[in-house]
C-alpha cells in the first residue's frame, strides 16, 4: 500500500534518491510508482530539485530523453570547495613527522577517512566524467578508498590489481615491471574475470614518484586489450610535462622532502 506524499516530501525523497546513487539513471516510472504520483507531477518536482542542486553548485541533474531515458544526478565539487579542500589537505600532509624511511609520505590515516576519500572521489569523477569510463582501476591497498569513491561517483565497477596471486580467483593475468624508486622487479596480478576486454579505464593511485607502477598497469591493461583514458593521483612528484604526457591529473604536488633535515612540502595542484 502506497502512502500519499506532499510536494515537499516528494522533493526531499527525490533529492535523496538521486544524490545517493550518482550517475544512476532512474526512470520516471520508477519515481511515479515509488512516490504514488503522476509522471507529470514527478517531472515538475524534478525540475525543482534540479534548480536547487545547481544553485548549490554540487552537481547537475541530467534528463535523458527517449523511451529508455530518465534522470540522473552527476556530482561535482565547485572550484571554491575544491581549492579549500586541497589547501587543507596539503597542509595536513606537509607535517615532517609523516616522512617515512626511503623518503615516502605516510598518508594512510587521511586516505582511509571516509569524508576525505569521498571528496577526492568526487573531484576525480568530475575531472573524467566525459571519458565514457567502464572501470576504475587501482592497485592494492592504499588507493582503494579513493578508487572506490571515484567508482561510486561514476557508477562503474572497481577493479583492484593485486601484487600477489590469489588462487581463489581462478585464472589470472600476471605482468612484471621495474619499480623506478628502488629498481626492483615487481609483479602484478589480476583475475581474468575481473573486467571485460576492450574497456576504457580510469586509474586511481595515492602516490606517484617515477611512474614505474603506472607502466606496470599499462602493461596489464594491454593484456586486456583495454585503454587507459585517464590517471588520477593524489600526490605526484613528477614534472608537469610528464603528467601532461601521461594524461595524469594530480591533486597535490610533492615539492620537497628531506628526511635528514625534516622538511616536507606538499602543495595543491590548482
Amino acid at each position: 500500500m502506497y502512502m500519499k506524499y506532499k510536494r515537499n516530501e516528494r522533493i526531499g525523497a527525490l533529492t535523496y534518491m538521486l544524490t545517493n546513487s550518482p550517475n544512476k539513471i532512474f526512470t520516471y516510472n520508477y519515481f511515479s510508482e515509488k512516490l504514488d504520483a503522476a509522471k507529470s507531477t514527478i517531472s515538475e518536482d524534478i525540475f525543482i530539485v534540479k534548480e536547487s542542486i545547481e544553485k548549490l553548485d554540487v552537481g547537475n541533474v541530467v534528463t535523458i530523453p527517449g523511451a529508455s531515458g530518465g534522470v540522473k544526478f552527476v556530482p561535482k565539487v565547485n572550484k571554491i570547495e575544491e581549492t579549500r579542500f586541497l589547501v587543507e589537505l596539503a597542509e595536513k600532509l606537509s607535517d615532517p613527522e609523516r616522512i617515512t624511511a626511503g623518503e615516502f609520505v605516510f598518508m594512510t590515516d587521511i586516505i582511509y577517512s571516509p569524508n576525505v576519500s569521498e571528496v577526492i572521489g568526487r573531484i576525480f569523477a568530475s575531472r573524467f566524467i566525459e571519458q565514457d569510463i567502464d572501470y576504475v582501476v587501482t592497485i592494492e591497498t592504499k588507493g582503494i578508498p579513493m578508487a572506490f569513491a571515484t567508482a561510486r561517483s561514476l557508477n562503474v565497477p572497481l577493479v583492484v590489481i593485486r601484487k600477489d596471486i590469489k588462487v581463489t580467483e581462478g585464472a589470472t593475468v600476471n605482468v612484471n615491471y621495474v619499480s623506478k624508486s628502488n629498481k626492483n622487479i615487481q609483479s602484478l596480478s589480476l583475475a581474468r574475470n575481473s573486467m571485460k576486454e576492450h574497456s576504457k579505464v580510469l586509474v586511481i593511485d595515492d602516490f606517484m614518484r617515477g611512474g614505474g607502477t603506472l607502466a606496470g598497469i599499462r602493461s596489464m591493461m594491454k593484456e586486456f586489450k583495454s585503454e587507459i583514458v585517464g590517471v588520477g593521483v593524489l600526490v605526484s612528484r613528477n614534472s608537469e610535462e610528464f603528467n601532461r604526457e601521461q594524461n595524469i591529473s594530480s591533486l597535490l604536488r610533492l615539492d620537497e622532502i628531506d628526511e635528514a633535515e625534516e622538511r616536507l612540502t606538499i602543495v595543491p595542484n590548482l
